[in-house]
This record gives C-alpha cells, structure tokens and sequence, in this order.
C-alpha cells in the first residue's frame, strides 16, 4: 500500500514540488515523503481514533470519486492532513505559511481523489478498503515503513536501474 501512495504523491507532485524553486531539487524527495508522512499519520491518527474514526475514515475513502479539492480539502480528515504537512514543510524547508500551503493545496486534493478512485475502482488493485483500513488500524503503517518505501525510490533497487538513484545515474551515465 504504501508504495502505491508513494506513487501517487511522486505523479502528483511535478508542478508544486519538482518544479518549484523553493524546493532544491536535491530535497524533491523529502518533501514528498514528508507529504507522505503526514497523509499516512493523518489516516493511521483517525483509523484510531475513537468515536467513529475508522467510520469517518471508510466514508472518506469509500465515498463519492471526483470531488473538487475544496470539496476534499473541507473534510475534517483531509483538513488535519493539510495541516501537519504544511507545519512539516515550514519546518523542514524553512518555507513560508503560505507557500507550504500552497504546495498542500496543490498536491493533497490530487492524491486523496486518486486514493478514493482506486480505492472504488473494483478494476483497480493497487488499494483496496480492506488493505487500507487493516493497515491503518493495526497500527502497521509507521515511519519505518515510510522510510523503506522512500529508500525504494531512491535507491538503485539490486543495480537494476530503479529508483531515483538508478534515473539519476542513466542521465549522468553511471
């Protein structure tokens, strides 16, 4: 699951993070994971929560595809993800309140709608409800695994050219 979400974050994040020149491009990278961490926390925070959280949650990611990102941006979830990885960014890259929110502005909406279309979608396998909420609910989904997946991405996965590393070599011929 969290490759897939990796995934998403990385299609999404060209023009708000790749592109952007408040983001070195040596530190692409880690402002995704950062997004990633604060997207995987957030689910993990509200799947534990009490008083219907994992409903709120199942609702969320099982519910209506397509939703406008002011729309996926207004919900109370998405919202408490919005603000931990605009903190994070502040922190981590000295941005600005209001460019670390326009980087979430950009890219959460896209991830949350692609996560809740995959995750309907019974043709598509790469998320599914069961696999989400069990994850999330056990307690599974931590900064270890956030760091595997990242290391995933930026190695050279067994010298087959994967990976960020593995891109980076080809273009400097390795």
């Amino acid at each position: 699951m969290l490759e897939q979400l990796m995934g998403l974050i990385k299609d999404h994040s060209q023009e708000a993070i790749v592109k952007n020149p408040a983001i070195p491009n040596e530190k692409n990278q880690d402002a995704m994971q950062t997004i990633m961490t604060a997207v995987t926390s957030g689910l993990k925070s509200q799947a534990l929560s009490g008083q219907g959280g994992m409903g709120a949650l199942t609702s969320l990611l099982g519910g209506q595809t397509g939703l406008n990102a002011g729309s996926l941006m207004a919900n109370p979830i998405v919202a408490n993800i919005a603000q931990q990885a605009i903190g994070s960014l502040m922190q981590k890259f000295g941005l600005d309140k209001t460019a670390a929110a326009g980087i979430v502005s950009q890219v959460l909406p896209q991830v949350m709608n692609s996560l809740i279309t995959k995750t309907n979608d019974p043709n598509d396998t790469s998320f599914n409800m069961s696999d989400i909420t069990g994850a999330l609910a056990d307690g599974n989904v931590d900064m270890n695994d956030v760091k595997n997946i990242a290391g995933k991405f930026m190695s050279d996965s067994g010298g087959a050219g994967n990976g960020i590393g593995g891109m980076l070599g080809g273009l400097f011929g390795k």
